[in-house]
Protein backbone atom coordinates (compact mmCIF):
# COMPACT_ATOMS: atom_id res chain seq x y z
CA UNK A 1 0.00 0.00 0.00
CA UNK A 2 0.98 3.45 -0.46
CA UNK A 3 0.15 6.72 1.22
CA UNK A 4 -2.54 7.46 -1.24
CA UNK A 5 -4.62 4.54 -0.39
CA UNK A 6 -4.91 6.25 2.65
CA UNK A 7 -5.07 10.25 2.31
CA UNK A 8 -6.69 12.21 -0.58
CA UNK A 9 -3.48 13.99 -1.88
CA UNK A 10 -3.25 16.49 -4.34
CA UNK A 11 -0.82 14.99 -6.89
CA UNK A 12 -3.70 12.12 -6.97
CA UNK A 13 -6.03 14.73 -7.47
CA UNK A 14 -5.03 16.35 -10.25
CA UNK A 15 -3.68 13.28 -11.65
CA UNK A 16 -7.43 11.93 -11.54
CA UNK A 17 -8.74 15.45 -13.07
CA UNK A 18 -6.23 16.20 -15.46
CA UNK A 19 -5.61 12.71 -16.84
CA UNK A 20 -1.78 12.78 -16.08
CA UNK A 21 0.68 13.62 -13.88
CA UNK A 22 0.82 17.81 -12.65
CA UNK A 23 3.68 18.67 -10.60
CA UNK A 24 4.49 21.82 -8.59
CA UNK A 25 7.04 23.88 -9.29
CA UNK A 26 8.64 26.10 -5.97
CA UNK A 27 9.25 29.31 -7.51
CA UNK A 28 10.84 32.58 -5.85
CA UNK A 29 9.75 35.95 -7.48
CA UNK A 30 11.75 38.15 -5.17
CA UNK A 31 8.64 39.10 -2.84
CA UNK A 32 9.17 40.51 0.38
CA UNK A 33 6.61 40.40 3.28
CA UNK A 34 5.03 42.59 5.75
CA UNK A 35 6.79 41.29 8.94
CA UNK A 36 10.34 41.66 7.51
CA UNK A 37 10.51 45.00 5.65
CA UNK A 38 9.04 47.55 8.83
CA UNK A 39 4.93 47.39 7.87
CA UNK A 40 4.29 45.05 10.28
CA UNK A 41 7.98 44.27 11.78
CA UNK A 42 11.38 43.64 10.85
CA UNK A 43 12.72 40.56 12.76
CA UNK A 44 10.05 37.97 10.95
CA UNK A 45 8.59 34.80 12.30
CA UNK A 46 10.59 33.91 14.69
CA UNK A 47 11.20 30.28 13.29
CA UNK A 48 11.45 31.84 9.97
CA UNK A 49 15.03 31.46 7.54
CA UNK A 50 13.40 30.92 4.00
CA UNK A 51 15.91 29.23 2.99
CA UNK A 52 14.63 26.26 4.91
CA UNK A 53 11.70 26.15 2.57
CA UNK A 54 12.84 27.77 -0.85
CA UNK A 55 15.60 26.22 -2.98
CA UNK A 56 16.28 29.44 -4.59
CA UNK A 57 16.48 31.73 -1.77
CA UNK A 58 19.92 32.94 -2.06
CA UNK A 59 19.52 33.72 -5.81
CA UNK A 60 16.85 34.77 -7.54
CA UNK A 61 17.12 33.91 -10.84
CA UNK A 62 14.33 34.81 -13.55
CA UNK A 63 10.83 32.89 -13.49
CA UNK A 64 11.48 31.10 -16.97
CA UNK A 65 13.99 29.94 -16.07
CA UNK A 66 13.31 28.75 -12.59
CA UNK A 67 10.63 26.84 -14.29
CA UNK A 68 12.70 25.95 -16.92
CA UNK A 69 14.97 24.04 -14.42
CA UNK A 70 12.17 22.70 -12.24
CA UNK A 71 10.72 20.83 -15.04
CA UNK A 72 13.75 19.79 -16.35
CA UNK A 73 14.20 17.96 -12.29
CA UNK A 74 10.25 16.57 -12.97
CA UNK A 75 10.89 15.31 -16.47
CA UNK A 76 13.77 12.92 -15.29
CA UNK A 77 11.91 11.88 -12.05
CA UNK A 78 8.33 11.18 -13.10
CA UNK A 79 8.19 11.86 -16.67
CA UNK A 80 5.63 14.76 -16.07
CA UNK A 81 5.23 17.86 -18.59
CA UNK A 82 2.61 19.72 -16.14
CA UNK A 83 2.96 21.83 -13.70
CA UNK A 84 1.66 24.50 -11.36
CA UNK A 85 3.86 27.22 -10.61
CA UNK A 86 4.09 27.50 -6.94
CA UNK A 87 5.19 30.90 -5.41
CA UNK A 88 6.35 30.44 -2.60
CA UNK A 89 9.01 32.18 -0.87
CA UNK A 90 7.65 34.85 1.39
CA UNK A 91 4.35 36.67 0.51
CA UNK A 92 3.49 36.24 -2.83
CA UNK A 93 0.56 38.46 -2.61
CA UNK A 94 2.07 41.35 -1.12
CA UNK A 95 3.13 43.87 -3.73
CA UNK A 96 1.61 46.31 -6.49
CA UNK A 97 -1.42 44.85 -8.22
CA UNK A 98 0.11 45.12 -11.52
CA UNK A 99 3.32 43.48 -10.48
CA UNK A 100 1.54 40.79 -9.38
CA UNK A 101 -0.51 40.10 -12.59
CA UNK A 102 2.86 40.27 -14.53
CA UNK A 103 4.33 37.90 -12.15
CA UNK A 104 1.43 35.68 -12.27
CA UNK A 105 0.91 35.81 -16.25
CA UNK A 106 4.65 35.10 -16.71
CA UNK A 107 4.53 32.10 -15.01
CA UNK A 108 1.44 30.62 -16.53
CA UNK A 109 3.27 31.77 -20.29
CA UNK A 110 5.87 28.80 -19.67
CA UNK A 111 5.55 25.78 -21.35
CA UNK A 112 3.43 23.09 -19.63
CA UNK A 113 2.53 25.37 -16.69
CA UNK A 114 -1.35 25.08 -16.17
CA UNK A 115 -2.01 27.06 -13.25
CA UNK A 116 -0.68 28.97 -10.05
CA UNK A 117 -0.42 28.24 -6.11
CA UNK A 118 0.28 31.12 -4.84
CA UNK A 119 1.35 31.37 -1.17
CA UNK A 120 1.04 33.93 1.02
CA UNK A 121 -0.38 35.49 4.70
CA UNK A 122 -3.82 36.27 5.32
CA UNK A 123 -3.14 39.81 5.82
CA UNK A 124 -2.47 40.23 2.25
CA UNK A 125 -5.16 39.17 0.48
CA UNK A 126 -7.46 41.68 -0.18
CA UNK A 127 -10.55 41.99 -2.82
CA UNK A 128 -8.01 42.89 -5.25
CA UNK A 129 -5.81 40.10 -5.26
CA UNK A 130 -8.62 37.30 -4.96
CA UNK A 131 -10.32 38.80 -8.25
CA UNK A 132 -6.79 38.78 -9.86
CA UNK A 133 -6.77 35.24 -8.80
CA UNK A 134 -9.99 34.25 -9.53
CA UNK A 135 -9.95 36.01 -13.01
CA UNK A 136 -6.91 33.81 -13.94
CA UNK A 137 -8.91 31.43 -12.88
CA UNK A 138 -12.03 32.04 -14.95
CA UNK A 139 -9.49 31.61 -17.52
CA UNK A 140 -9.31 27.92 -17.15
CA UNK A 141 -6.51 27.69 -15.49
CA UNK A 142 -5.80 25.91 -12.04
CA UNK A 143 -5.50 28.35 -9.35
CA UNK A 144 -5.46 27.82 -5.25
CA UNK A 145 -4.79 29.99 -2.66
CA UNK A 146 -2.19 28.93 -0.11
CA UNK A 147 -2.55 30.69 3.37
CA UNK A 148 -0.20 30.51 5.95
CA UNK A 149 -2.19 30.50 9.30
CA UNK A 150 0.40 27.93 11.18
CA UNK A 151 -1.80 28.24 14.45
CA UNK A 152 -5.45 29.20 15.21
CA UNK A 153 -4.31 30.59 18.60
CA UNK A 154 -3.61 33.75 18.48
CA UNK A 155 -1.49 33.71 21.65
CA UNK A 156 0.95 31.30 19.65
CA UNK A 157 1.05 33.54 16.88
CA UNK A 158 1.69 36.28 19.00
CA UNK A 159 4.94 34.23 20.68
CA UNK A 160 6.40 33.57 17.73
CA UNK A 161 5.82 36.98 15.99
CA UNK A 162 3.98 35.56 13.38
CA UNK A 163 2.33 39.13 13.04
CA UNK A 164 -1.52 38.81 12.37
CA UNK A 165 -4.08 36.70 14.21
CA UNK A 166 -6.63 34.20 13.47
CA UNK A 167 -9.44 37.39 12.88
CA UNK A 168 -7.43 37.95 9.32
CA UNK A 169 -6.99 34.17 8.13
CA UNK A 170 -10.89 34.12 8.31
CA UNK A 171 -11.34 37.61 6.52
CA UNK A 172 -8.93 36.22 3.98
CA UNK A 173 -10.99 32.65 3.68
CA UNK A 174 -14.56 34.49 3.26
CA UNK A 175 -13.10 36.84 0.31
CA UNK A 176 -11.92 33.76 -1.46
CA UNK A 177 -14.62 31.34 -0.81
CA UNK A 178 -17.34 34.34 -1.71
CA UNK A 179 -15.13 33.80 -5.83
CA UNK A 180 -14.90 30.09 -5.21
CA UNK A 181 -11.59 29.97 -5.13
CA UNK A 182 -10.28 26.79 -4.03
CA UNK A 183 -7.90 27.72 -0.49
CA UNK A 184 -4.86 25.15 0.87
CA UNK A 185 -4.46 25.97 4.52
CA UNK A 186 -1.11 25.86 6.24
CA UNK A 187 -0.54 24.22 9.76
CA UNK A 188 2.66 23.91 11.81
CA UNK A 189 2.74 21.12 14.61
CA UNK A 190 5.23 21.07 17.39
CA UNK A 191 4.85 25.05 17.61
CA UNK A 192 6.40 26.20 21.09
CA UNK A 193 3.28 26.00 23.90
CA UNK A 194 1.47 23.57 21.66
CA UNK A 195 0.45 19.90 21.89
CA UNK A 196 -1.05 17.54 20.23
CA UNK A 197 -4.81 18.95 22.02
CA UNK A 198 -4.30 22.52 20.16
CA UNK A 199 -2.97 20.86 16.67
CA UNK A 200 -6.26 18.95 16.85
CA UNK A 201 -8.46 22.46 18.00
CA UNK A 202 -6.69 24.44 15.21
CA UNK A 203 -7.49 21.51 12.31
CA UNK A 204 -11.29 21.84 13.70
CA UNK A 205 -11.94 25.30 13.69
CA UNK A 206 -9.82 25.93 10.14
CA UNK A 207 -12.54 22.68 8.72
CA UNK A 208 -15.38 24.79 10.61
CA UNK A 209 -14.86 27.66 8.41
CA UNK A 210 -14.56 25.47 5.16
CA UNK A 211 -11.40 24.28 3.21
CA UNK A 212 -10.27 22.89 0.29
CA UNK A 213 -6.73 22.00 0.88
CA UNK A 214 -4.55 21.33 4.13
CA UNK A 215 -0.61 21.77 4.66
CA UNK A 216 0.74 20.00 7.60
CA UNK A 217 4.46 21.09 8.47
CA UNK A 218 6.63 19.63 11.61
CA UNK A 219 8.15 23.16 13.46
CA UNK A 220 12.30 22.64 12.40
CA UNK A 221 14.75 24.79 13.82
CA UNK A 222 17.03 26.29 11.41
CA UNK A 223 20.30 29.04 12.10
CA UNK A 224 19.83 32.57 11.78
CA UNK A 225 16.48 32.24 13.38
CA UNK A 226 15.00 33.77 17.27
CA UNK A 227 13.66 30.07 17.49
CA UNK A 228 17.18 28.80 16.54
CA UNK A 229 18.13 30.98 20.01
CA UNK A 230 15.64 29.55 22.30
CA UNK A 231 16.56 25.95 21.34
CA UNK A 232 20.22 26.30 21.84
CA UNK A 233 19.23 27.87 25.53
CA UNK A 234 16.82 24.52 26.45
CA UNK A 235 13.78 26.89 26.25
CA UNK A 236 12.00 24.73 23.16
CA UNK A 237 12.47 21.45 22.59
CA UNK A 238 11.06 20.11 18.91
CA UNK A 239 9.12 16.57 18.29
CA UNK A 240 10.25 13.41 18.06
CA UNK A 241 9.82 11.78 14.49
CA UNK A 242 7.04 9.45 17.06
CA UNK A 243 5.44 12.44 18.26
CA UNK A 244 4.96 13.98 14.66
CA UNK A 245 3.43 10.83 13.12
CA UNK A 246 1.34 10.06 15.61
CA UNK A 247 -0.16 13.55 15.43
CA UNK A 248 -0.30 13.75 12.50
CA UNK A 249 -2.00 10.45 11.84
CA UNK A 250 -4.53 11.96 14.32
CA UNK A 251 -5.38 14.61 11.70
CA UNK A 252 -6.05 12.80 9.15
CA UNK A 253 -8.47 10.45 10.46
CA UNK A 254 -10.41 13.65 11.47
CA UNK A 255 -9.92 15.61 8.29
CA UNK A 256 -13.23 14.81 5.86
CA UNK A 257 -12.02 13.02 2.38
CA UNK A 258 -12.88 15.85 0.18
CA UNK A 259 -10.16 17.66 1.68
CA UNK A 260 -7.03 17.52 -0.06
CA UNK A 261 -3.39 17.06 1.76
CA UNK A 262 -0.60 19.24 -0.26
CA UNK A 263 1.82 18.80 2.14
CA UNK A 264 2.13 15.89 5.11
CA UNK A 265 5.87 16.82 6.25
CA UNK A 266 8.56 19.58 5.60
CA UNK A 267 12.26 19.37 5.11
CA UNK A 268 15.25 21.68 5.69
CA UNK A 269 18.81 20.93 3.86
CA UNK A 270 21.24 20.16 6.32
CA UNK A 271 23.33 23.41 5.78
CA UNK A 272 21.08 25.28 7.53
CA UNK A 273 19.14 22.44 10.15
CA UNK A 274 19.89 22.04 13.63
CA UNK A 275 16.81 20.11 14.75
CA UNK A 276 15.16 17.49 15.01
CA UNK A 277 17.42 16.01 12.44
CA UNK A 278 14.25 13.88 11.14
CA UNK A 279 13.32 16.65 9.02
CA UNK A 280 16.05 16.38 6.52
CA UNK A 281 14.17 12.72 5.77
CA UNK A 282 11.10 13.45 3.94
CA UNK A 283 10.33 9.90 2.56
CA UNK A 284 11.22 8.50 5.53
CA UNK A 285 8.58 10.65 7.47
CA UNK A 286 6.32 9.78 5.05
CA UNK A 287 6.71 6.04 5.12
CA UNK A 288 6.35 6.57 9.09
CA UNK A 289 3.07 8.03 8.29
CA UNK A 290 1.99 5.17 5.90
CA UNK A 291 3.00 2.81 8.38
CA UNK A 292 1.12 4.02 11.16
CA UNK A 293 -1.87 4.93 9.12
CA UNK A 294 -1.69 1.07 7.79
CA UNK A 295 -1.21 -0.25 11.71
CA UNK A 296 -4.40 1.12 12.74
CA UNK A 297 -6.04 0.35 9.42
CA UNK A 298 -7.54 3.57 8.88
CA UNK A 299 -7.75 6.64 6.32
CA UNK A 300 -8.50 9.76 5.97
CA UNK A 301 -11.40 10.91 7.68
CA UNK A 302 -11.86 7.42 9.47
CA UNK A 303 -12.88 9.04 12.64
CA UNK A 304 -15.10 11.28 11.69
CA UNK A 305 -18.42 10.52 13.38
CA UNK A 306 -21.80 10.63 11.36
CA UNK A 307 -22.54 14.29 13.12
CA UNK A 308 -19.23 15.79 11.80
CA UNK A 309 -20.22 14.53 8.43
CA UNK A 310 -24.19 15.97 8.37
CA UNK A 311 -22.48 18.94 9.82
CA UNK A 312 -20.22 19.58 7.01
CA UNK A 313 -22.92 18.59 4.77
CA UNK A 314 -24.86 21.19 5.72
CA UNK A 315 -22.44 23.90 6.34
Amino acid sequence: MTLADHVNTLGQDLLRRHGQRVHKLALNAGFSCPNRDGLKGTGGCSFCNNASFNPTARAIPPLAEQIAAGAAVVARRTGARRYLAYFQAYTNTYGDLDRLAAQYWEALAQPGVIGLSVGTRPDCVGPEVVDLLAGIRDRGYEVWLELGLQSAFDDTLARVNRGHGFAEYRAALNLARGRGLPVCTHLILGLPGEGPERALASLQRVLALGVEGLKLHPLHVVRHTRLAWEWRRGLYQPLTLAEYVHTVADLIEQTPAEVRFHRLTGTASMDILLGPAWCNRKWAVLNAIEAELRQRGTQQGGRLTQVDAKTRACG
